[in-house]
């Protein structure tokens, strides 16, 4: 029965953590988008771009929560546990750290500067590690 419980404890985990995470993260780019919409206009569709970044490790929590849900807790609940607690946590602090990416490059879009390449590029590098966790969580199932 405990092992039962920890392992949907994990499973709730895992999706809820990156879908808080990512909510968070598309806010602090979202936050500065609307700044910056302020100050350039005519620049919202690339505001926009780099402020939905964030939201793909919700989407990161949620395949391996599918992946996950048909499986047995009864016998390995604390390793699901783990891997969902994993999963979540590394998900959840990479879309807030490239939120706050996003949010710079959005600032300095809206200042003149050419910089949606470069933020595109440095906001892959935190998303890189919630795909090394949805992976590394495929890897053990």
């Amino acid at each position: 029965m405990l092992n039962t419980i920890l392992g949907y404890l994990g499973l709730g985990l895992m999706l809820g953590l990156a879908g808080i995470g990512s909510s968070i993260g598309t806010t602090i780019a979202g936050n500065a988008a609307e700044g910056a919409l302020k100050k350039d206009p005519e620049k919202s569709s690339t505001y926009m771009i780099l402020s939905v970044l964030p939201a793909t490790q919700g989407l990161y929590g949620f395949l391996a929560f599918i992946l996950w849900l048909g499986k047995d807790f009864a016998g390995n609940g604390a390793m699901y546990f783990g891997v969902g607690l994993s999963v979540g946590l590394v998900c959840l602090f990479s879309a807030i750290r490239q939120g706050q990416v996003c949010a710079n490059g959005i600032v300095g879009v809206s200042q003149g500067h050419n910089v949606m390449t470069n933020t595109m590029i440095y906001a892959a590098l935190p998303e890189f590690y919630a795909i090394l966790a949805l992976i590394a969580s495929i890897m053990i199932g």
